[in-house]
């Protein structure tokens, strides 16, 4: 799931709508609607200054490899919500171990944060859990992505909430989110979905991108109707702005269902779709190709089209396989194939997607093309 939240009811159906086609979205399942759980814990549970969280040291850590050969993925590089890598809890668009962005640690240059950079984890847990004891909140976040993520030392999910909860009172943007990502989750603290919603406030508010786009859907959960989506909208904005794909998939549903306080603009909405198809979003790709084919937000351009739904069918995205499909029947944008068009339904119909029209043309199939047909699928697995 790209987004931290599950979108509420009236704006999951505007997206349904414009990510598939009526027969699609009628075999497509939607996701279990979020409840809002109870307040949980008053705040004072985020760290007790006073005597410091106790924090299970790793025995006898073994020293540190030599560096990676490779630069491990970038931080900041969306998934690809609403998808899905994972941070702490799940969100999206959160970081993996390495290439991290340096906001996260502070903006000095930092011995511990240049080793944990070298993958010499070890050495930057080392370096930092002293600092992290005495109250920086450079290190105390560095020591909680280290222990979120067991690198070099065992994973203890529960210790690093409680270094993220003190650097979170302490200001830090992205400890703020990580720690509100488990706050929500409730798995490895209580769970508190009011002290999430303040704690990614004001990490948004701080120009974290991740926790604009996260707050946005919060608010459309926690705040249904138009008042919510308008306000959404603005994080979903400064989210898409700064480069967040699924924030400018976010913006183009606003501006194709004329939500958030914002006109109907197919042209808008066309210009966030091909940013967000840019960066490989697969559900961007489907909807931007089929407003090529149509002519829908712009000039219409079948082959341009074809060939943006053809990268999302390879990259898995069921319905485009199943819309890809219809183009091959009747040849749009490419020359008609029906053995083609026939492996390219089967694909998606074993990804659990029924279409009434395709299953007639499959039904219509020779022997031999049907044959033909399963063989190339089973190639496009």
């Amino acid at each position: 799931m790209r987004g931290l939240i599950l979108l509420s009811l009236a704006f999951a159906l505007a997206l349904s709508t414009a990510r598939a086609s009526a027969e699609e979205a009628a075999a497509a399942v939607p996701d279990p609607a979020s409840s809002t759980a109870p307040a949980g814990p008053s705040p004072e549970r985020f760290g007790e200054k006073s005597s410091g969280p106790a924090i299970p040291e790793p025995a006898a850590p073994k020293p540190d490899p030599a560096p990676p050969a490779a630069t491990e993925p970038s931080a900041t590089a969306p998934t690809t919500v609403p998808a899905t890598a994972g941070g702490a809890s799940g969100a999206a668009g959160s970081s993996t171990p390495g290439g991290l962005n340096p906001e996260r640690f502070g903006q000095q240059p930092d011995a511990a944060y240049g080793a944990f950079q070298r993958g010499l984890y070890v050495t930057a847990y080392n370096l930092a859990l002293p600092r992290a004891k005495n109250g920086d909140p450079a290190a105390q976040t560095l020591v909680a992505e280290i222990l979120a993520r067991g690198l070099g030392v065992p994973r203890d999910a529960t210790a690093a909430a409680r270094w993220y909860a003190l650097a979170s009172e302490q200001g830090v943007p992205e400890a703020q989110f990580q720690y509100a990502l488990m706050l929500l989750d409730g798995n490895h603290v209580n769970k508190d979905v009011n002290a999430a919603y303040a704690l990614l406030e004001a990490a948004a508010e701080a120009g974290n991108v991740l926790a604009q786009f996260n707050f946005a859907q919060l608010i459309v959960d926690r705040e249904p109707g138009q008042a919510g989506m308008t306000r959404a909208a603005s994080y979903y904005e400064r989210a898409a702005k700064a480069g967040l794909a699924d924030a400018q998939y976010a913006m183009a549903q606003v501006y194709a269902n004329g939500v958030g306080g914002r006109k109907r603009d197919d042209a808008a909405a066309r210009r966030w779709l091909e940013l967000a198809a840019r960066q490989g979003f697969d559900t961007a790709e489907l909807d931007l190709g089929t407003w090529m084919i149509d002519g829908r937000g712009g000039a219409r351009d079948r082959k341009g089209g074809f060939n943006l739904l053809r990268r999302a069918a390879l990259g898995g995205n069921v319905a485009a396989q199943n819309r890809l499909a219809k183009l091959y029947m009747q040849g749009l944008g490419t020359d008609p194939d029906t053995v083609t068009a026939a492996a390219w339904y089967i694909l998606a119909r074993r990804a659990g997607l029924f279409d009434p029209e395709m299953d007639d043309f499959l039904n219509g199939l020779t022997p031999e093309e049907t044959k033909q047909a399963i063989e190339k699928a089973n190639r496009l697995r």
